[in-house]
């Protein structure tokens, strides 16, 4: 059998925060959307903490979010009906599509903290049909490992398969391990992605070391094939916690502005100019 190569960090750092009091009140970049070029099919990524008002009725078009809590309660509302209250290690999974329009509130007097992932979504499933889909923690497969766990949101690994279906595949793992223990995940090498960390501190590839709020690129071959795949080793140097997220870049030109990520500037103004003709519907909180 071929030895795998190993998976490399490319480039890594430690997220900055702003501070903007009530009700967003601590806001960060873990992938700043001015790199966005850099993460394909990924667009940004954001660590926030807030209060109930932060992100009231809004709409989106043209990608997909993957919104992870870490603490907190955090309420979901959208203009097809939809509600549900999400709880720590919940995900919940959003194709906007074609136009989607909701609501992301704390419970109450909770100060929730999140961390949203937008995935890009091609040019021939921008205008697909929005869906939610929520998946709770407990329902995400927890496969032991010598020396820690990894849980499956989405992708494969281990023989096993998460729940989350999105409309553009993508891995999201979480992985804990003890002090002291390794673990080599096998990736798709052609798969771009990131790692960020919220626990401890881990050793990935040779010898890049992340912390907690550490967000650290991976290394792809754009010119493997779907079936080859490499191999990311991970120490852990303390107990440690960290999410990984991979996809196959999609290399379509991308345009986002406000809440919408299209292919065009042309394709942004007619978003804007049908939410503002109210072809998105009613309000999620109305």
């Amino acid at each position: 059998m071929t030895k795998q190569s190993k998976r490399m960090i490319r480039d890594h750092w430690k997220v900055k925060y702003n501070n903007n009091g009530y009700p967003h009140v601590q806001q960060g970049w873990v992938l700043p959307p001015e790199r966005m070029s850099e993460y394909d099919p990924f667009v940004l990524m954001a660590d926030d903490w807030f209060k109930r008002g932060t992100f009231s009725d809004h709409p989106h078009r043209g990608f997909q979010t993957i919104t992870y809590v870490i603490d907190g309660r955090l309420e979901h509302t959208d203009n097809q009906g939809g509600h549900s209250v999400l709880h720590a290690g919940d995900v919940q999974y959003m194709n906007a599509g074609s136009g989607a329009r909701h609501a992301e509130e704390a419970v109450d007097n909770d100060l929730i903290h999140t961390l949203q992932l937008w995935l890009n979504l091609p040019r021939d499933l921008k205008q697909s049909d929005p869906f939610y889909q929520n998946v709770l923690v407990e329902d995400a497969p927890k496969v032991e490992i010598e020396g820690g766990y990894i849980r499956i949101y989405s992708g494969t690994t281990e023989q096993t398969t998460g729940p989350m279906n999105s409309r553009v595949p993508i891995n999201m793992f979480e992985l804990y391990l003890a002090e002291g223990e390794t673990y080599c995940l096998e990736l798709p090498k052609k798969h771009n992605g990131h790692v960020y960390m919220l626990q401890g501190e881990m050793t990935f590839g040779m010898d890049v070391s992340l912390t907690k709020s550490e967000v650290g690129l991976l290394a792809h071959d754009e010119n493997a094939t779907d079936q080859e795949t490499d191999v990311l080793e991970v120490k852990a140097k303390e107990r440690s916690r960290v999410l990984i997220y991979t996809g196959k870049p999609i290399k379509e030109p991308v345009i986002a502005r406000g809440p919408f990520v299209m292919n065009t500037e042309e394709e942004i103004h007619e978003a804007f100019q049908d939410f503002r003709l109210g072809k998105f519907g009613p309000s999620s909180q109305s």
